[in-house]
């Protein structure tokens, strides 16, 4: 029973997740499909609405970092299974991002705004492209380990749990973190950039190249051979060539 329990909620909190990143697309688009968007009318002084909405993206860095730690997770499976971990983790930041969602308050004002219509498509392309980049990404290194369905399928079966070995798929290949590049595009590709729009992709933007940094300290202490793969595949910006290229076209002159 508590197997199947621990199933369930590992479910749960994968749907909810999911649900989160599709409104999370219309709210960073400022699509009309959901009713809070990024842009909006000021309800709030300037000063006001600020505070809110860096203390709502700091909420969730500091969930989403500290509960990535090791030495925090080795502290938290002494309070809930071990099989249940990655699923409450992905609950939590769920939940943090839909009280943002929430809570979001626009700023008012426009930093540019792009009238071309063929610069706007290609925008709204990168726009698309990263947010389908970012979910290819996560499928290339098991995206059902990712969101803690894999763990709460093998607890189910009573099998235990075994960490996946270092791989670098497709476009791990080109850079090292393809998932960041891709929140890049989605947070950065606007045909309208808005105060409020830049506030929340500067300090995304900031959180995401820290949170690289911790990634590949732990990266690094897990898989000796990531020092190697660091210095061959740039981090975020894929290289004209890759350095064997450039080695061969310098053995061959």
């Amino acid at each position: 029973m508590k197997r199947l329990a621990i199933f369930v909620y590992g479910i749960a909190s994968y749907a909810v997740f999911f649900a989160t990143f599709l409104y999370a697309i219309a709210f960073v688009g400022n699509l009309p499909l959901v009713p809070q968007r990024i842009d909006g009318v000021p309800e709030l002084a300037l000063g006001n609405a600020l505070v809110i909405d860096v203390l709502l993206l700091a909420v969730f860095a500091v969930q989403h970092s500290v509960m990535a730690r090791p030495a925090f997770k080795a502290w938290w499976t002494r309070i809930i299974p071990q099989a249940a971990e990655r699923s409450t983790y992905v609950l939590l930041s769920s939940l943090a991002l839909i009280a943002l969602f929430y809570f979001w308050q626009p700023l008012g004002g426009t930093v540019w705004q792009v009238d071309n219509r063929s610069a706007r498509l290609l925008l709204s392309a990168g726009f698309a492209f990263g947010w389908a980049l970012v979910l290819y990404s996560t499928f290339l290194i098991n995206h059902f380990d990712l969101f803690g369905l894999r763990q709460v399928w093998l607890n189910l079966l009573g099998k235990p749990y075994t960490a996946l070995p270092f791989k670098t798929p497709a476009a791990y290949r080109v850079v090292r973190h393809p998932l960041y590049l891709g929140w890049f595009l989605a947070f950065w590709c606007a045909p309208q950039m808005t105060a409020t729009h830049l506030l929340f992709a500067l300090l995304t933007s900031g959180y995401i190249l820290i949170g690289i940094y911790f990634e590949e300290r732990d990266l690094l202490k897990a898989h000796p051979e990531y020092e190697a793969y660091r210095q061959r595949v740039p981090m975020l910006l894929p290289r004209l060539k890759s350095r064997a290229v450039r080695e061969e076209a310098k053995e061959a002159a």
